[in-house]
C-alpha cells in the first residue's frame, strides 16, 4: 500500500501515545442536573485522549471539519498551520525540524495523532466523514489510507458548496469533499437514506381520489423466473404477456385479486399494459447515499443559519446543517453517540438536536472546540438551539435537549510519571478500572472494601491508593478483601509479601505509580 512521507512523521506517528491524559473538569450542566451530551474546551488531541476511558469503541459517527490549510492567515480556527499555538506543539514534538516545514508537512503533524485517536474512539460499526478541499484531500486519503486501513475506505463524496464558481480561476471550485472511513467495513451497516418528503410529493399523486391515498406505478414483470400467463385488460379484451426475457411477479390468483381491488391497473387511461400501484404510505423503500452532494444545502446556508441564531457573523464559511443532518441520517440510529473535535459554531451539536426531535431519538453529541468561543459561540448557539430563537413570524421552536460543559483539567500524571494529587481521587480509579478492562467504571460494590474497583472475567481489582499515607498491601489490608474470585490485582504504594507467596495467593501486586499503565 502507498504510504505518504514528509518532514516530521517519525515524531508524530506515536505521539497520540505521550499526550498527557487530562482529567474533564465539569462547569456547569444546561437545562439538566446531568447530560451525556459533551461540550469541551480544549486542544482537540488532549481532549480526544480524556474521552478514552469512557467512549473507546463506542462513538457511531464521528463528523470533522478540520482546517483546509488554504494558506490565509486570518482565518479563526484554532488549528490553522501558523497559528502560535500549533507552532509552539510542533517546536516541542517535531523539534529543530519544525523550523523547515512547509505548512502541508505542518497541517499533517497536526492532522495524524488527532486522528490516530480519532480511530481508537469509533465503534466497530462505526464511520467517520471528514470535510476537505483540495489542498489536502490527496494528503489526508493517503494518511487515513494507513491510520484506518485501505481496505476501510468508503467513499470521496463531492461536496457541492456553493452555485457560482465566477472569478475562481480556470475552473471555477464550487465542491469540497467528505473523505468518509469505516473503523471495519465487514462490520458496517449498509448506510440508506429514507425517501424525503420532496420526493414522495414530487413522485406520488392522487389522480383518482384513491381512499388508500397517493401513490404512482410500477412494471408488473421482473427479470428472474417467475409466473408466465396472459393477462386480459377488462376495459378492451386486449391480452398482455410479460415482455421477451421477463416473468409476472405474481403468480396468476394473486393478479386477479390485485386488479379486483384497483391495486393493477391498465395505465391512468385503462387501455395500456398492466402495471401496479405502490401507494406512499406503505413504501418502506430507501436509496443509498451516493458520492455526489448537491442537494445539502451551502456554504452560504450555514453563514446565514449561525449569524441568524447569533443576530451576528462569526465565521465565514460553517458548514450547513442540512450536510450533518443528510450523514447522520444514513450514518446513525437514534441512540447513537456522534462527536465533532474541530467544533467550531456547534453545527453538528445542532443538527443531532433536530434530527431528535424530528424522530424522537436519544442521540448523544460530543463537541470539542480549543477556542474561548467554545462557550461565547459553540455552547451559545447550542443553548439558543435547545431553547429557541428568533422573534415573531421568524421565531424558530426550541429543539429541548441539554449538555454538560467542560473544560479539560489537570493531567493525571505529572512528568507521566508521578500521580497528580491535584486529580479527584475517583478520577485516578475510573482511569485505573479502563487500562485494566478497557470498560468504563460502574459503581463498586459496597460490601466491599473501599478500595475495590469491581470484577472483570473472575479477576478482582484493588486500587489501594490514599494521598495522605504510604499504602501497603500487607496481612492488614488482605483481611478487608471481601470478594471472591479467581485472581486478583492489587495496586499499593508497597507490598510486604514475597513473589512466591503472592503467586500462591493469585495475587498480582502492582507498584503506585509505577504500574499504572500509559495510555
Amino acid at each position: 500500500m502507498p504510504t505518504l512521507e514528509w518532514i516530521g512523521k517519525d515524531k508524530v506517528i506515536n505521539h497520540h501515545q505521550n499526550v498527557p491524559y487530562r482529567v474533564l473538569e465539569k462547569k456547569y450542566t444546561y437545562n439538566a442536573e446531568h447530560s451525556d451530551n459533551m461540550i469541551i474546551r480544549g486542544d482537540n488531541l488532549e481532549a480526544l485522549k480524556s474521552l478514552l476511558p469512557q467512549y473507546e469503541g463506542k462513538i457511531k459517527c464521528i463528523y470533522i471539519d478540520p482546517p483546509y490549510n488554504t494558506g490565509n492567515e486570518n482565518w479563526v480556527y484554532n488549528d490553522n498551520v501558523n497559528d502560535p499555538k500549533i507552532k509552539k506543539w510542533l517546536g516541542e514534538v517535531v523539534g529543530k525540524e519544525g523550523e523547515d516545514l512547509s505548512r502541508h508537512d505542518k497541517w499533517l503533524c497536526m492532522m495524524y495523532p488527532r486522528l490516530k485517536l480519532l480511530q481508537k474512539l469509533l465503534a466497530n460499526d462505526g464511520a467517520i466523514f471528514i470535510s476537505i478541499d483540495d489542498n489536502e484531500q490527496a494528503n489526508l486519503k493517503l494518511i487515513c489510507d494507513e491510520i484506518f486501513g485501505s481496505s476501510n475506505f468508503i467513499a470521496n463524496i463531492v461536496w457541492k458548496k456553493k452555485t457560482n464558481g465566477n472569478n475562481m480561476g480556470y475552473i471555477g471550485a464550487v465542491h469540497d469533499f467528505v473523505v468518509a472511513y469505516a473503523k471495519s467495513i465487514s462490520n458496517l451497516p449498509p448506510f440508506q437514506v429514507p425517501l424525503s418528503n420532496e420526493y414522495l410529493k414530487n413522485k406520488y399523486s392522487n389522480p383518482d381520489n384513491d381512499i388508500r391515498g397517493p401513490w404512482t406505478t410500477t412494471d408488473l414483470s421482473a427479470n428472474h423466473k417467475g409466473p408466465y400467463f396472459s393477462i386480459t385488460n377488462p376495459n378492451t379484451d386486449e391480452v398482455f404477456y410479460p415482455p421477451e426475457g421477463r416473468y409476472w411477479v405474481f403468480n396468476e390468483d394473486e393478479v386477479k385479486r390485485r386488479i379486483s381491488d384497483g391495486r393493477i391497473i391498465f395505465g391512468k387511461t385503462g387501455k395500456t399494459k398492466p402495471v401496479q400501484k405502490v401507494f406512499a404510505a406503505n413504501r418502506t423503500m430507501t436509496q443509498n447515499p451516493d458520492t455526489w452532494f448537491d442537494k445539502q444545502g451551502y456554504n452560504s446556508d450555514g453563514m446565514l443559519e449561525i449569524s441568524t441564531i447569533l443576530s451576528r457573523k462569526v465565521f465565514d464559511y460553517p458548514k450547513p446543517i442540512s450536510l450533518i443532518s443528510y450523514i447522520l441520517g444514513f450514518a446513525t440510529n437514534k441512540n447513537d453517540i456522534v462527536l465533532d473535535s474541530f467544533a467550531g459554531s456547534g453545527t453538528t451539536a445542532h443538527a443531532v438536536l433536530n434530527m431528535n426531535k424530528a424522530d424522537n431519538g436519544n442521540r448523544k453529541f460530543i463537541l470539542i472546540e480549543m477556542e474561548d468561543y467554545a462557550e461565547t459561540i459553540t455552547a451559545e448557539r447550542v443553548k439558543r438551539v435547545i431553547d429557541g430563537y428568533g422573534d415573531g413570524k421568524n421565531a424558530v421552536e426550541g429543539t429541548g435537549g441539554d449538555f454538560t460543559f467542560y473544560d479539560l483539567g489537570e493531567p493525571l500524571l505529572i512528568d507521566n510519571e508521578q500521580l497528580n494529587e491535584k486529580v479527584d481521587t475517583q478520577k485516578i480509579r475510573e482511569y485505573v478500572w479502563f487500562m485494566e478492562t478497557k470498560k468504563p467504571l460502574v459503581t463498586a460494590d459496597k460490601t466491599d472494601n473501599e478500595y475495590f474497583l469491581g470484577v472483570n472475567n473472575d479477576n478482582a481489582y484493588y486500587f489501594y491508593y490514599d494521598k495522605e499515607k504510604v499504602t501497603t498491601l500487607n496481612n492488614e489490608f488482605l483481611a478487608t478483601v471481601k470478594t471472591k474470585a479467581d485472581t486478583y490485582i492489587i495496586y499499593a504504594d508497597k507490598c510486604t509479601y514475597s513473589d512466591e507467596y503472592l503467586t500462591k495467593m493469585n495475587i498480582t501486586f502492582k507498584k503506585i505509580p509505577r504500574d499504572i499503565s500509559k495510555l
